[in-house]
């Protein structure tokens, strides 16, 4: 551990080194600092505080010291005649300049890191009142350099630019950490006047400086988007006497938001909107450049870089914040823009001028905020008065435009009603195929959001599908980089997806995906949406799925191997991909049959997958039977004895049911086959501890329901398991007292657990319990009275189960035509399984009177003696349920 003392000692060792030894030290301490600020425990963050009260002081009189040394420097560089007289002052200069950075990078850090969120806490950290000013003092006295030094001394305009830029960038995080403290009045309203003037009007030089105006923009936008700004509408319920947190918070946010009002009125908001727009959404030569030598990078810097890494796409997230607050205010602002360049360029122009290009910013400021501008803007008379002649204008100077449109109509969705649906499917069809990469790619990003809406028309859509399928194979062919080629594949994949007709294109989709996992190799994020589209593509292909699987069996077996060097990467989708090519399979074929002890690696290595990987362990019982039981009957056995008692109760009660279906399918095999399992039911049955705990009690009544099936089915089996010696052990060991024989104890449990089972496994602890009056055990005539009492309520309550599954699930879905058979869906067989299940097909009425009969005989005297002390009421409802006379 880092003592506090140890940073006060070095800044006492500073005060007497040079400026190549201080930079040096700084250089450690602010690699030391970082470091300790990340550590989360509160030992370490009151370390970390105690070293900001110490260190504070000392590097905030450095940092102001060196920032007076640092300007008259450059004071005196700019006003020197004869540059190379002064080389070895301007090192020392330089050298104290990266000192005060490193500096100014440690300040951040203290009060970042050493003083818990005011937003939290709301105590006020007295170091930004302090700091913040001469912060803005500092980038205000350093800025006019940046013209100064641009042509005579590229190192310290580099400095320059860097300085301004770090500063205003520690001016938005101190905000963000502390807003209520950068909310006083010294410090908020200076720092926000100051960014929107260099927004609005910046010195001709600075319109190039882009990172920096980007931070000024980045400052304005947090300031506006911060909650503890906005006005807090709960009143005070609290003594009156008392102020509260919230009612400090509540004060705070007013005094704020009066601030912000005087800064921004509506005369300034209406200008800043319109600079944004006019000025900054504005394409510049250099960006046409950009884009007719590189269309793809263009595309991807302007729409899906991060919006504070560029101008234009940080002005256009500022707009849409600004737009957000004022959007009453600004609507008609953005409508009357878009109106005047619309008249200063008419639909059939083609040259780049000003005024296509300001056309192009008004169609990008109207794309962005669609949702507040529908109120001012019908769509259907701008779609059909100009949008659709400019789709119709080929002109190749028409890209500008063309792509600006498809990002219209895809961000316009909602607005896009039934009569103009279809002109818009065959607009942006028809932008899919445009010569430009940049407004291909729009096009397909938009096409997604009209297929992924709740309110898309295949009819409309429908004769359009085999151009837009080789629309998308001739993109992915074209386009070179890796973002391209995901964006393409989520449209193919979200086609394939929502539209029902894809078994007509299903050749040409196999050997495009063929094609692309070929080409993807060690490109694991495009494989992911690969697989993803697979998946998609196997679900819509239904039972001829099989048709794909040249394909898909060896992509999947590549997937589900946890030692392929991807695996991490393409596991999750894999193992959906596995799930569903089992679940739409008409029957199994012995490559699947292959994969199954894949399954017991990935199990091994976690449960991360466990609910899919239970999905695939049925899905292999249903469609495989006898034949898989036969291949994998150890790896089974080994993958249940992994999962049972190791996952949460919520991994069991998803694992119990396929246990279950797995001893109905084979009732004499797998009972021997999982007997550690069965122990480990049997002890989770027998230990205490579920009275409070619903989970708990769901995961003992459906392991009694597993238990009493086995009795039914296989009764002799039960018997020897409960007997085994390891299971006492077992049981000992989970600290389960048991008293008397354990099938007796398995008695008492399906009695208490029937209030808390579904009727289906009341039915299966009624039989257990009928067929338990058949042993020659004593105390079963102790347990008569509650064992008849149950069997009976469960026969007069009758079983639902069954009928309230066929009823919810899919009928339509029980088979499929597939050539001239039929093949039957998992679901279906599931169901099927479930209706020849002995416990639907035998009657527990006959079952118990049969048994009773049984018992009598066993026990004679004392079962009479047992019977008569049944309450009247009882008895007379146990021969009703028996129809006995």
């Amino acid at each position: 551990m880092i003592r506090p003392e140890l940073f006060s000692v070095l800044a006492h060792q500073l005060q007497s080194a040079d400026v190549l030894t201080s930079h040096r030290i700084f250089t450690i301490l602010f690699r030391t600092l970082k470091e300790l600020s990340t550590k989360r425990l509160t030992a370490d963050q009151r370390n970390f505080a105690e070293i900001s009260s110490h260190f504070f002081d000392y590097c905030w009189r450095l940092w102001q010291s060196d920032v007076q040394t640092i300007l008259h420097g450059f004071s005196a560089v700019v006003q020197s005649y004869n540059p190379n007289a002064l080389e070895q002052r301007h090192d020392e200069l330089y050298l104290t300049s990266e000192r005060w950075l490193l500096c100014l990078k440690i300040i951040r850090q203290l009060i970042v890191s050493g003083f818990q969120s005011d937003a939290k806490c709301i105590q006020e950290v007295r170091p930004v009142k302090e700091v913040s000013p001469m912060f803005l003092n500092a980038i205000q006295s350093l800025l006019p350099y940046y013209s100064s030094f641009q042509k005579g001394h590229p190192q310290f305009w580099d400095f320059i630019k860097r300085a301004c830029t770090k500063l205003m960038k520690v001016l938005v995080t101190i905000q963000g950490r502390h807003p209520y403290s950068f909310g006083d009045k010294s410090v908020l309203p200076p720092v926000m006047d100051f960014c929107l003037n260099k927004i609005v009007d910046p010195e001709p030089d600075l319109l190039l400086f882009e990172p920096f105006l980007i931070q000024c923009m980045v400052m304005v936008k947090c300031v506006l988007e911060c909650k503890e700004y906005k006005p807090i509408l709960t009143g005070r319920v609290m003594d009156e006497n008392a102020i509260t947190l919230e009612q400090m918070k509540k004060n705070i946010s007013s005094v704020v938001g009066g601030v912000l009002t005087s800064l921004l009125p509506s005369e300034r908001l209406i200008l800043v909107c319109n600079i944004l727009i006019r000025r900054y959404f504005v394409l510049t030569a250099s960006d046409l450049e950009e884009w007719y030598q590189y269309p793809e990078t263009f595309h991807h810097e302007q729409d899906v870089v991060q919006w504070t890494e560029k101008l234009r796409p940080c002005a256009e997230a500022l707009y849409i914040v600004l737009f957000e607050n004022y959007s009453q205010l600004l609507g008609p602002v953005v409508v009357s823009i878009l109106q005047e360049a619309m008249n200063g360029c008419p639909s059939s122009v083609t040259e780049v001028t000003p005024g296509l290009l300001l056309k192009d910013a008004a169609y990008g400021a109207a794309a962005y905020v669609y949702y507040e501008l529908s109120n001012y803007l019908s769509f259907k008379d701008w779609f059909n008065g100009a949008l659709s002649l400019e789709l119709s204008n080929d002109h190749p100077n028409m890209r500008i435009i063309h792509r600006k449109v498809a990002l219209i109509l895809g961000q316009w969705v909602s607005e896009i009603k039934d009569d103009i649906k279809r002109p818009v499917y065959c607009g942006l069809i028809r932008l899919l195929q445009d010569r430009d990469l940049s407004v291909r790619l729009a096009a397909c990003r938009s096409l997604c959001s009209h297929i992924e809406d709740a309110n898309f028309s295949e009819k409309d859509f429908g004769n359009l599908l085999p151009v837009c399928w080789d629309s998308c194979f001739k993109l992915i062919e074209e386009v070179q980089e890796f973002d391209s080629k995901v964006q393409v594949l989520n449209l193919i994949s979200v086609l394939i997806a929502h539209i029902s007709k894809v078994i007509p294109f299903a050749n040409k989709l196999v050997e495009f995906f063929q094609k692309v996992w070929e080409e993807s190799s060690g490109e694991s994020l495009l494989q992911i949406q690969l697989l993803i589209a697979l998946r998609n593509f196997v679900v819509a292909l239904g039972y001829q799925s099989p048709s794909c699987y040249n394909v898909l069996l060896p992509i999947l077996q590549k997937g589900i191997d946890i030692n392929s060097p991807d695996e991490l990467n393409l596991l999750e989708d894999s193992m959906l991909l596995w799930e569903a090519t089992l679940s739409h399979a008409p029957a199994m074929v012995p490559q699947l049959l292959t994969y199954f002890p894949c399954l017991v690696e990935i199990i091994e290595r976690s449960f991360d997958h466990l609910q899919v990987s239970v999905n695939i362990i049925e899905s292999y019982i249903i469609l495989g039977g006898t034949e898989f039981l036969n291949m994998h009957a150890s790896s089974v056995a080994k993958l249940l004895d992994l999962i049972v008692g190791n996952v949460n109760d919520k991994g069991l009660l998803s694992t119990l049911p396929v246990i279950d279906i797995l001893i109905q399918c084979f009732p004499v095999e797998v009972p021997p086959l999982i007997s550690s399992t069965l122990q480990k039911l049997i002890v989770i049955c027998l230990s205490g501890g579920d009275d409070l705990d619903p989970a708990k009690t769901a995961v003992k009544a459906s392991s009694a329901a597993i238990l009493a099936r086995i009795l039914v089915m296989n009764t002799n089996y039960l018997g020897q398991l409960t007997a085994e010696p390891s299971l006492q052990l077992l049981l000992q060991q989970a600290g389960a007292a048991v008293e008397e024989s354990i099938l007796l104890c398995l008695v008492d449990i399906w009695l208490d657990k029937v209030d808390n089972a579904s009727s289906y496994q009341r039915k299966l602890f009624g039989f257990a319990l009928s067929i338990i009056l058949t042993l020659r055990l004593p105390q079963v005539l102790d347990k008569l009275d509650q064992i008849l009492s149950v069997c009976t309520s469960v026969i007069l309550g009758g079983n639902d189960d069954l009928t309230e599954e066929e009823s919810s699930g899919d009928n339509m879905g029980s088979s499929m035509s597939h050539g001239e058979g039929i093949v039957p869906s998992k679901e279906f067989r599931k169901r099927q399984i479930k209706i020849s299940d002995p416990i639907n097909q035998l009657s527990l009425e006959n079952s118990v009177r049969e048994n009773l009969q049984t018992c009598a005989a066993l026990h004679g005297e004392s079962f009479n003696s047992a019977i008569s002390r049944m309450h009247p009421s009882a008895f007379a409802q146990l021969k009703q349920a028996l129809k006995m006379p």
